[in-house]
């Protein structure tokens, strides 16, 4: 996970505070490099600390919610720890949102927040609130360092505690760690001795399961004719991608996958939500599989949710390596703690090959929307449908693509999976906000076109991370704007409440035009196929700073024409 780089001892300045010289110290030599913060005073021996390491690339955001969410990005891109640093009081609070979004997201994220020290909190004093374990139910671990270092023993405690919160964000899957920092004033106060720690291994999880756990398992298997496995979202793994392709070629196996799970292949079932739409009333118990097994994280459908929950399976595996048990639909009845490349190249040796009519029916139904999809699209008025159908094919292969919440990922679902291209969306929580921050994030550690396309409220709700000095040229934004909060008129309730356009929808007339000028991005507007169609070729260019595209589309026509879609799908 670490790679560890060659440690040279630097004669630099750093905090007097010992306790986070020497975090500043073994996070170096844990292999991690980068660090967002959010300026303040009371977090000044941090700001001494880590921008004075010259081993430590240290950006400043001054929004704490924009910046949390850009180290979000930044920790997908490399897979490793990105550490985030605030003042004290309620700026620690602004981190929640991505901190959540990283538990659920399964991210690595170092979260480090300044305090005062024990005897100043709730007295009035300025600035502080209760900050042990302030994030709660949404962190691996959470660790205070001892404010004071005194002795060898503190010493050996504090560094115990920072390798162990290091490697928790790590392993057995990656996550948010929390680290409280009481410091008492003087706080401004530098020195050039600093503290060394001494790096601790991780401990060592069993990653070859015996052999007789497979034959178990695969026991269980060969009794079903029909095994369903769905990908949720997951980072680019190319040697799962190879064994999956493998594994379900000439078997009776079906694999579903969505955009976000990041996975390829001619005999995958992608595009869920199609061909749910076109499974009629009596084929139902047809398509409900013996055995279903799933990995990865949350997923996008619930088509697919709503159908297993109502259409049960005799069993459903769920696979991860720590061994979590979320029971999406309902039904789960054995965690499997197991890599999903591990458990799939390995059990290939020993399930049975079934005749492939379960396979079979679901790739004719793939293959049957695709078809019908394609004649609705070639027919279909220009709305946000239309504009994804363009957008989506014109998107040059190498790009990362950042999918928006609410509707932006919904609508990408409908058009399957383009290889060479990764996926991206914040679906931990699915929420709005920090959209523009995390693609924002990911663009910065990566030289390569990041893409964020997005619903106008998703955009204007993070406009603030807009409010960046370390925005770079290839983080390029689309905002479909069709005037609110368009996911609200496809949901049955909202969609014919005499209150959809105040309070569900949120109906406005603000543009990005304004908001793109103020923070130097390059603004591009669009209001048809055509005009989209003849601006796109510019957009994708190589240009010296970000660059905002702006498509409006009819705000009330859209879920008419969804609905449709969905209609005309069934046949």
């Amino acid at each position: 996970m670490y790679n560890m780089p060659d440690f040279t001892d630097l004669c630099t300045m750093t905090s007097d505070k010992k306790s986070i010289s020497l975090l500043a110290d073994i996070f170096v030599k844990k292999g991690l490099s980068d660090i967002v913060i959010s300026p303040g005073s009371r977090n000044a021996p941090i700001i001494l600390a880590f921008a004075n390491n010259p081993q430590i690339n240290a950006l400043s955001i001054i929004d704490e919610r924009s910046a949390a969410f850009f180290a979000l990005g930044m920790s997908i891109e490399k897979q490793k720890a990105t550490a985030i640093a605030c003042t004290s009081g309620s700026a620690a609070l602004n981190y929640a949102p991505a901190i959540a979004e990283a538990f659920y997201q399964k991210v690595p994220l170092l979260i480090l927040t300044a305090d005062r020290p024990p005897e100043l909190i709730d007295v009035g004093d300025g600035q502080t609130i209760r900050q042990k374990d302030v994030y709660g139910n949404y962190i691996k671990a959470s660790f205070e360092l001892p404010e004071n270092i005194d002795s060898q023993g503190a010493l050996e405690l504090a560094n115990r505690m920072i390798n162990r919160a290091i490697d928790l964000a790590h392993f057995p899957e990656p996550g948010p760690v929390h680290i409280n920092l009481p410091f008492s004033e003087p706080l401004y106060n530098t020195t050039v001795e600093a503290v060394e720690g001494k790096v601790l291994l991780p401990g060592i999880t069993d990653k070859n399961p015996k052999q007789s756990c497979f034959k178990a398992l695969a026991g269980q298997w060969n009794k079903y004719d029909k095994i369903l496995l769905i990908a949720g979202q997951q980072i680019v793994n190319s040697k799962l991608n190879e064994i999956l392709s493998e594994f379900v070629t000439g078997k009776n196996v079906v694999l579903l996958t969505e955009t976000t799970s990041n996975l390829f292949d001619k005999n995958f079932v992608g595009c869920i939500d199609n061909v749910l739409t076109a499974i009629n009333e009596d084929e139902l118990d047809f398509f409900k599989p013996g055995l279903l097994i799933t990995f990865g994280g949350q997923v996008v459908s619930k088509k697919i949710k709503k159908y297993l929950r109502r259409h049960k399976p005799v069993e459903h595996w769920h696979l991860s390596p720590a061994g979590e048990a979320p029971d999406t639909y309902q039904c789960l009845t054995k965690p499997v703690a197991m890599l999903p490349e591990l458990f799939f190249e390995t059990m290939a040796n020993y399930v049975n090959t079934s005749p492939a009519a379960y396979a079979k029916a679901w790739m004719q139904k793939r293959n049957s929307v695709i078809n019908r999809r394609e004649d609705f699209l070639s027919q279909l008025e220009y709305s946000d449908l239309k504009v994804f159908d363009v957008l989506l094919q014109h998107i040059p292969v190498g790009t990362t693509l950042h999918l928006g919440n609410s509707t932006p990922v919904r609508y990408a679902q409908l058009f399957g999976t383009r290889e060479f291209i990764t996926y991206r969306s914040n679906r931990g929580v699915s929420g709005i906000d920090g959209q523009v921050s995390t693609a924002a994030g990911a663009a910065y550690a990566t030289k390569n076109t990041n893409l964020l396309i997005t619903g106008d409220v998703g955009f204007l709700y993070d406009s603030n991370g807009l409010m960046n000095q370390n925005l770079t040229p290839n983080f390029k934004i689309v905002v479909v704007n069709n005037g609110g909060g368009g996911i609200f008129r496809f949901i049955p309730g909202p969609d014919t409440s005499p209150q959809l356009e105040k309070f569900f929808e949120t109906k406005h007339n603000y543009t990005a035009e304004k908001i793109a000028q103020a923070f130097n991005i390059r603004y591009v507007k669009t209001g048809s196929v055509r005009e989209l169609l003849y601006a796109l070729p510019e957009f994708f260019n190589e240009s010296e700073k970000p660059v905002l595209l702006e498509i409006f589309t009819p705000g009330n026509t859209n879920a008419i024409l969804l609905r449709k879609y969905f209609e005309y799908l069934k046949g």
